[in-house]
């Protein structure tokens, strides 16, 4: 069940994320939605490795999940930046 609140917060996560940072990205809905995950997916690992989540159960909310999103898309435009630049 953890996994699939997880993919949830992602998705909304992910497309709060892009209203706070909005940007020409590319990839439309579907990369939005992954960032959204893979946010969702950082800041649980990094909740669970510092001790905030007690339980198996317990994931990570929709802030801890747009944070986490949010470092993903910098990072992702920095890369690209750098990339585009060179």
């Amino acid at each position: 069940m953890e996994f699939i609140w997880t993919l949830i917060v992602g998705l909304i996560a992910g497309a709060l994320a892009k209203l706070v940072m909005p940007g020409k990205d590319g990839g439309g809905i579907l990369a939005t939605m992954l960032l959204g995950i893979a946010g969702s997916f950082v800041a649980a690992f990094l909740g669970r490795t510092l001790g905030w989540y007690a339980h198996v159960d317990e994931g990570p909310g929709i802030i801890a999940s747009i944070i986490g999103a949010l470092v993903l898309l910098g990072i992702y435009r920095l890369a690209i930046g750098r990339r585009m630049r060179a």
